[in-house]
């Protein structure tokens, strides 16, 4: 097993190569931005850091979200032509669970993204490989019980501590490929099947068709 994980659905773009044992590369960016632009560098830092040819590659691990639309397709559209081009299996998993993972908690917490728009992406686990509830994107305030109550971790945990009130110290803020390698490793060495890798959006795009728009057609 050699897995290629990427994921871009945090501000974070992020690349691991591993093994099956451990992680052998690892790089990762923060640059909501700039997504497309710094991916395929990455890949290639990372595939020579690790000594390793793409061509070997036995498998992709890619983060589905939720995250924001254009960002989180950046991923999601190169690890499909990964696939395709190393005619490879294309795994997803969800980001939340990779930053989870990496959190290391053995007690119930709450992973939180930044979602924008003064919302965020969340989801609450009972363990660090165990998640609880479907991920859901909210306002901080509208869950603030039980984020109030529950140890949490991520960028959108830190950005509203006041209402996440019991934000780890040291704690993951965006994701690891690594981290999520290392989870997906775990569940394909025990037979599980992963999700497919499609966008999980849970919204709109920011971006929308004017309510005027008029479409021309040619006479």
């Amino acid at each position: 097993m050699l897995l290629l994980a990427l994921d871009t659905a945090t501000p974070a773009v992020t690349v691991a190569v591993h093994d099956g044992s451990r992680v052998l590369a690892e790089e990762r960016q923060v640059d909501a931005r700039r997504h497309g632009e710094l991916l395929l560098p990455a890949v290639d830092r990372v595939l020579a850091e690790a000594g390793v040819k793409l061509g070997a590659v036995s498998d992709i691990v890619v983060g589905v979200g939720p995250g924001p639309y254009t960002g989180l397709r950046v991923g999601l559209v190169t690890a499909a032509t990964f696939g395709a081009a190393l005619d490879v299996p294309v795994h997803g998993l969800c980001t939340l669970d990779g930053i989870a993972y990496a959190a290391g908690l053995d007690e119930p917490f709450l992973v939180a993204t930044d979602a924008r728009r003064k919302e965020v992406y969340w989801a609450r686990y009972a363990d660090a490989r165990t998640r609880l509830t479907e991920p859901a994107v909210d306002r901080p305030a509208d869950i603030a019980d039980e984020a109030g109550a529950l140890p949490s971790v991520g960028a959108g945990a830190l950005l509203y501590a006041g209402t996440f009130t019991g934000v780890r110290d040291g704690g993951p803020e965006h994701q690891s490929a690594g981290a999520l390698a290392a989870l997906a490793a775990e569940k394909l060495a025990r037979g599980e099947e992963l999700l497919p890798p499609q966008p999980l959006y849970l919204r709109r795009p920011d971006a929308q068709v004017p309510a005027n728009y008029k479409v021309v057609t040619p006479k």
